[in-house]
């Protein structure tokens, strides 16, 4: 229960990560240039400020965005979690499965410690740690740039349609991850097996009986 509980919090914690990276992101018309040939980082004298961050952050809503993300995350967890204690316990013999009562404190306490896990990184320390990457791989003039997009009707309309992209495309990556995890779980373990079944040292055998 614990492995499938962990798989399921890194997989929110991934989607979540790749959420706000898609949110993050300049404005399609005005891409930064490939990494080969823009510098990685901004000299100080020419990163943008934290007033500035905070602006872009708000017109591109990205509180709201996250906030609704983290929001969605846990229903989605709490279904990837029951499906699999389902699949445990079709896997069990009667005798060993659990009763109604057992099963009601067991989603108690999961989804006390699933509400727990989608706090441990606060929206606040998110954008504090988002800024600081900003700082460092754009420009004032970039922001500027950015901040005159996402106030413009096309910015507006493209940040008012990713929440509804996002709720369509997330149950999506859910169903491939869950579909395809399975197939990668068997044959690492057929693997494992393998490997330990050859080091594994070889019986030794019996001693020969002592002549009469």
């Amino acid at each position: 229960m614990k492995k499938f509980f962990r798989t399921a919090l890194v997989i929110g914690f991934v989607l979540s990560a790749s959420f706000v990276r898609s949110q993050a992101g300049p404005p399609p018309a005005t891409a930064a240039a490939s990494p080969e040939s823009a510098p990685p980082t901004v000299p100080p004298d020419q990163q943008p400020t934290k007033q500035q961050l905070a602006k872009l952050f708000e017109v591109m809503q990205i509180r709201r965005q996250v906030g609704a993300v983290m929001q969605v995350f846990p229903v989605m967890i709490q279904q990837q979690v029951r499906q699999q204690e389902k699949e445990i316990a079709e896997s069990q013999p009667e005798s060993a499965r659990m009763t109604p009562e057992q099963q009601a404190a067991l989603d108690k306490v999961t989804d006390r410690y699933l509400e727990k896990a989608m706090n441990l990184y606060p929206v606040d320390e998110m954008l504090d740690d988002m800024a600081a990457i900003y700082q460092r791989h754009f420009t004032r003039e970039d922001v500027d740039v950015y901040i005159a997009f996402y106030s413009t009707p096309a910015g507006k309309h493209l940040l008012q349609m990713t929440p509804v992209i996002m709720q369509e495309y997330m149950p999506v990556v859910m169903q491939r991850v869950q579909e395809r995890s399975k197939a990668l779980t068997a044959g690492m373990s057929k693997d494992i097996t393998d490997v330990l079944k050859s080091s594994a040292p070889a019986a030794t055998p019996p001693p020969a009986p002592a002549p009469k």
